[in-house]
């Protein structure tokens, strides 16, 4: 079974705070350039988001318009 980790943060504009659990060797992955799609297509855009960005889904569509998601 894949070691697990949790990615935390707070959304940049509502400070909301998001709690993501993710397999530490796909964390490892990602953090050593790997692009977020390629590493985790499983997760949404929206979790994928607020770990590129710290941007949430609503705080997101409220700067930019609304997304596809």
């Amino acid at each position: 079974m894949p070691e697990k980790t949790s990615f935390t943060r707070s959304c940049t504009v509502c400070h909301t705070v998001h709690v993501i659990e993710v397999d530490k060797e796909k964390y490892d992955r990602w953090r050593g350039g790997e692009l977020i799609q390629n590493v985790w297509p499983e997760l949404t855009i929206v979790e994928r988001e607020i770990m590129i960005s710290g941007t949430c889904g609503p705080c997101f569509d409220k700067l930019f318009g609304e997304s596809e998601y």
